[in-house]
């Protein structure tokens, strides 16, 4: 006789797939637009691919939900703006706290506020009325922190260790979330970044990442083979690739990977970096 025990897991895999390839003045990232569950299609128009800052971009496959979360979190700890001005409101909060923490004492203002999950704005409880700071305001105050302090954007070097300092610190309950990120370094090269769930990161040539990745993988093996960038004498970790050679070849793997990967498929979305900017490419890709 067999002991029946419902299971339950906080996370979900929808499903996905995610490459990058980084060049000598360019960087490419690509994912499909179809998000699953088992054998069930929740939608087939969902970007994968997020904008963190000017030479920033990330695709992430997983949980969903989990990479919305890390998203909104990245998206609070850098520039994730276009600037412009001084952020009075973020001032006027801190002033109001120090001013706080003065009359009450420091372990009176911390039992008066408490800290959510993103660890990003002091919000005040309800029985309370001392602060009447909106988080909102709070938060789009916070994304210009990193601007206003440097005076410039974050480079794609310095996001991709703060995405591992992100990952690592949740480490115990970790984001079901699996990365690439690319852009630009501040030499202008390409860079690719590629991740586990708890922030373990390298630089490489080109990344793949989710369901479709042990297809698309040993393809771009065949194909490229960057040399790696801790070896002896150190090289640049760039495909000798030209932007649309890099475009085409990701399109192949697409089309190849959907033949084969049922949580592939539907659209695929072409995010290409350089110094002029960035642009996006689609493609229809299989939708069964």
């Amino acid at each position: 006789m067999t002991k029946q025990q419902a299971n339950w897991s906080p996370y979900d895999n929808n499903g996905g797939t995610c490459v990058a390839i980084a060049g000598a003045d360019y960087c490419v990232i690509a994912a499909d637009t179809r998000m699953s569950t088992g054998y069930s299609i929740l939608t087939r128009d969902y970007s994968k691919i997020s904008e963190l800052a000017d030479k920033s971009l990330m695709a992430s496959s997983g949980f969903q939900a989990d990479v919305r979360a890390l998203q909104k979190l990245l998206s609070a700890r850098h520039s994730s703006g276009s600037g412009g001005g001084f952020c009075w409101r973020l001032m006027v909060a801190n002033m109001r706290l120090k001013i706080l923490m003065m009359m009450y004492g420091l372990w009176t203002v911390f039992n008066l506020f408490t800290l959510p999950d993103n660890g990003c704005a002091l919000v005040s409880r309800p029985r309370n009325n001392i602060c009447s700071f909106h988080p909102r305001s709070f938060d789009s105050c916070h994304s210009q922190i990193y601007q206003h302090q440097h005076n410039k954007q974050m480079s794609c070097p310095a996001m991709a260790q703060l995405l591992s300092n992100t990952l690592y610190y949740k480490r115990f309950f970790p984001y079901y979330a699996f990365n690439v990120l690319g852009g630009l370094d501040n030499e202008g090269k390409g860079c690719v970044f590629t991740y586990d769930a708890v922030g373990s990161y390298e630089r490489v040539g080109y990344s793949a990442q989710g369901s479709g990745a042990t297809l698309i993988t040993p393809f771009l093996d065949n194909q490229l083979k960057s040399p790696s960038p801790l070896l002896l004498p150190a090289k640049d970790a760039v495909t000798p690739l030209s932007e649309s050679e890099a475009i085409d070849l990701v399109k192949t793997c697409f089309v190849s990977a959907t033949e084969r990967d049922i949580y592939t498929g539907d659209k695929l979305e072409i995010a290409i970096l350089n110094a002029d900017g960035i642009r996006r490419e689609y493609m229809e890709l299989r939708k069964d």
